[in-house]
C-alpha cells in the first residue's frame, strides 16, 4: 500500500495503474455517450448493492459501473468483509468520464488528471474507491492485509488516500482469470486464520 498524505493519488502507482489500462487496451471514457454505449455492450457492469456492499448517495446511479473484473473483485471483498466484521463497505466511486474527471479537477486540485501517463484510472472503469473514513483500526488493518495479498499475486494496485480518506483500488485483468482457478474466496488475509466461502454460493 502506498499512502500518499495530502495528496489524492501517488504519480509512481498512477503510472502502474495506466501500464495495466493500457496492457488490456482499454478505452478511457471521454463522455456520456461512450458511458452508456460501454454499457450496452456489457463492457461496463453494474455494482450490485447488497448485505455486505452500499453506495455512497451522493454517487450517481449512472456511475455505479465498473469492467467486470473490477465488479468480481469489489464483491468478493465486501463478502470477506462482511463475513470478518458483519457490516458492508461502501463504494464512494467507480467509473468516471473524462468530461466528469476535468470538473472534478476544477473544484479539487488534489484530483488526478484526464490524461497521460498519471490519468485518473477511474476512466477505464477498472477502479473503485471504497470507504476509509470510519473504520476501526482493527478493520482498517484487516483491508491493508486483504489488499497487500492481492498486490502482491499481481492482481490488485492499491493506495490509501488520506485526503480524501478511501482505499483507491484499480484491479487488474489477471484478477477474471485468477479467480476461475480459484474454488473459494478467501475470507482473510493469508496471516490470519483461514476461512473461506464457495465462489458458487
Amino acid at each position: 500500500m502506498q499512502p500518499a498524505p495530502g495528496r489524492e493519488h501517488h504519480g509512481d502507482t498512477l503510472i502502474l495503474q495506466n501500464a495495466e489500462i493500457d496492457r488490456l487496451e482499454l478505452p478511457r471514457i471521454q463522455d456520456d455517450d461512450e458511458l452508456e454505449a460501454l454499457k450496452a455492450s456489457h463492457a461496463l457492469l453494474s455494482i450490485r448493492a447488497s448485505e455486505s456492499l452500499r453506495f455512497d448517495p451522493r454517487l450517481d446511479p449512472s456511475r455505479r459501473f465498473c469492467r467486470p473484473w473490477t465488479r468480481d473483485f469489489t464483491e468478493d471483498l465486501g463478502q470477506a468483509f462482511y463475513h470478518r466484521f458483519h457490516q458492508q463497505i461502501q463504494v464512494n466511486s467507480a467509473v468516471r468520464t473524462v468530461k466528469v474527471q476535468k470538473k472534478l479537477r476544477r473544484h479539487n486540485r488534489n484530483a488526478a488528471p484526464s490524461d497521460g501517463d498519471t490519468a485518473s484510472s477511474h476512466l477505464a472503469g477498472v477502479t473503485v474507491d471504497l470507504q476509509r473514513r470510519g473504520m476501526s483500526k482493527e478493520q482498517i488493518r484487516w483491508m491493508e492485509h486483504y489488499l497487500f495479498y492481492m498486490k502482491a499475486l499481481g492482481l490488485v494496485e492499491p493506495e490509501e488516500e488520506r485526503h480524501q480518506w478511501v482505499f483507491h483500488i484499480m484491479v487488474s485483468g489477471k484478477y477474471a482469470d485468477w479467480r476461475m482457478t480459484q474454488d473459494l474466496v478467501p475470507m482473510e488475509p493469508p496471516d490470519a486464520p483461514l476461512t473461506a466461502v464457495s465462489l458458487s454460493e
